[in-house]
Order: C-alpha cells, then structure tokens, then sequence
C-alpha cells in the first residue's frame, strides 16, 4: 500500500520530467539510443506487481525475441532498485523487452537505473502503455482506478496528464463494474469498449454480451437490445411490469448515476421520486477488495 504523503502530492514530481527517459525510450527507430547504466543479469530483474498491463502476445513476444536474438536489446530497460531486495532491479518500462530477452535466451539485459517512488512507478507504468496503445480496454480501466482510488487522484487531474477528457476516464472506469465474463470479452477482444459500455445499465450484461457476440452487433444496434432488454423486455425476456415502464428514471438521475458509479469504480444505484426530497442511494461491490476501498473512502471523509 502506497505511504499516505503519498496520496496528498500531486501527480509525481512533474510529469515531463519523469517521462522524458520513457518518452525517448519509446522511440524504436531512434538513430541515438540511450546508453545503458549496466548490464544486469536478467535474473536480477523483475516486473512491478504493479503493472496494469497483464495479458502480452505470444505471436509478437516471439517476433520480438528473434530481433533481440539477432541484434540484441537497441533501448534499454528502465528500471529502479527493487525495494524488497537492495541487489535486485524492478521494472518500471520495458517488461515487454524483458520478456523477449528470455525468450531469446539472453543472459543480461541493458539497463537505466533511476530512483522512482511508488505512485511514480505506476504512473509511468501506465502512461507509458496508455501512450503506446498496448493496454486493452479494462487494463486500461484498473490502471486509473488504481491512480485515483489507490493514491487519491481526481478523473480531471489525469485527464490533463494524460492529454484524455474527463469523459473518456469516467466512462473506462465504469467498464470496471461489468461482470467478470464480459470484461473477460472485452480482454480478449471480442467485445469493443462501446459495446461494453452501452450493456453497463442493462439487468443482465452478460446475457446480452453472449446475444452481441453471437450476432456481430453493432455499438448502435448494442444500446437499442440494451434499452429495449432480451426479448423486449427484462434480461430474462420477461415484459417489464407496467409500474417500471412508468419509472423512467430522469436524465439529471442517470448522468448523476453515472458520474457517481466512475468515481467509485462500482456500480451505483439512483432511487429518487420525483416531487420528493429523499431517496436512496445504492452501492454495489463484486469483491472483498471493492468494499474494503469503499469503506476508506468513506471513512476518509468523515
């Protein structure tokens, strides 16, 4: 758990100086790559737990590892001093090359030592994936719920950062609340974030995930089955009571709904009456870890 100074600073200690090794790293056709600090033995180098990217391509490890065979790493892996162990390295960008390089049965990895705290570690983590394309949908999604639920940044102040709208950082973030079986879809590429994101208000998302795969749907054709429900009616294909269909909830309700559910990462249920002054507000979490960051949100305020 990142320290709790941590959490009160702002965004590291400026962005574009912290970025300029990744950003130059970045670069693969670079005609001055980066000299390395050392050579480290690639079993003294591990990747960060941290790292929001989790799934990498075998077919393009493999076409990596060939090139590193035949001409070796070009860019250098920047790294920092493991904290669990002072002789080791813990990666902050290149865990990609570094994967490679065992492939390629490499010994000992080109490395830039530098000495980043935790939140930066993240931070570059993710940026440096977020710029390069590399996270799908919901590795996307976690890597700003980490940053904002982890150590306490708003949805404004990365999307200044990272050059995103506000918009598009709530709306990734609520991809958090599908299913485990639909953001497993979303992962492996059978789902788009704009379907995800119309199937979120819907009883039954992964029911009509299964009906939108089944029948190459598209985004627009997604949100009608999910307004209209399976069948016409609930996600079961029963007729939605009449008492419901009366019940439309208000724009103000459901944007309000909506800019509560991507702060929190879960799901958040509206019940207000119109002409009334009191209603109800409803939290859903799907794990143990999900309640426990409710809990220090709330309790945080108080």
């Amino acid at each position: 758990m990142a320290d709790k100074s941590l959490k009160k600073r702002g965004l590291g200690r400026g962005l574009s100086a912290l970025m300029a090794d990744v950003t130059e790293d970045s670069r693969p056709n670079s005609d001055a790559p980066k000299r390395p600090d050392l050579m480290a033995p690639i079993e003294k180098v591990s990747p960060n737990p941290e790292q929001p990217r989790r799934s990498f391509d075998k077919e393009q490890l493999q076409d990596l590892a060939a090139s590193i065979a035949e001409k070796g790493i070009i860019q250098p892996i920047i790294v920092r001093p493991n904290p669990k162990n002072p002789d080791a390295y813990e990666i902050v960008a290149g865990e990609r090359r570094w994967r490679a390089a065992q492939i390629a049965k490499l010994h000992e990895v080109p490395v830039i030592v530098r000495s980043f705290d935790d939140i930066e570690v993240l931070e570059v983590a993710i940026i440096e994936n977020i710029q390069r394309a590399d996270l799908n949908p919901v590795e996307e999604a976690a890597g700003y719920n980490q940053l904002m639920h982890k150590f306490g940044h708003t949805q404004e102040k990365l999307a200044e950062v990272l050059g995103k709208s506000r918009s598009h950082i709530a709306n990734s973030v609520r991809l958090l609340q599908l299913p485990d079986e639909v953001q497993t879809y979303l992962r492996e590429g059978k789902l788009s974030a704009g379907h995800a994101r119309a199937l979120i208000t819907s009883d039954d998302p992964a029911a009509l995930a299964r009906r939108v795969i089944q029948k190459n749907l598209s985004v627009r054709e997604t949100e009608k089955l999910a307004k209209s429900g399976l069948g016409g009616g609930t996600a079961n294909g029963a007729k939605r009571p009449a008492s419901q269909m009366g019940q439309e909830k208000d724009a103000d309700t459901k944007a309000l709904e909506g800019d509560l559910s991507a702060n929190l990462g879960m799901k958040v249920i509206v019940d207000h009456k119109a002409g009334h002054e009191n209603g109800q507000i409803t939290i859903k979490y799907q794990s143990l870890d999900q309640l426990d960051d409710l809990c220090r949100i709330l309790s945080s305020n108080s």
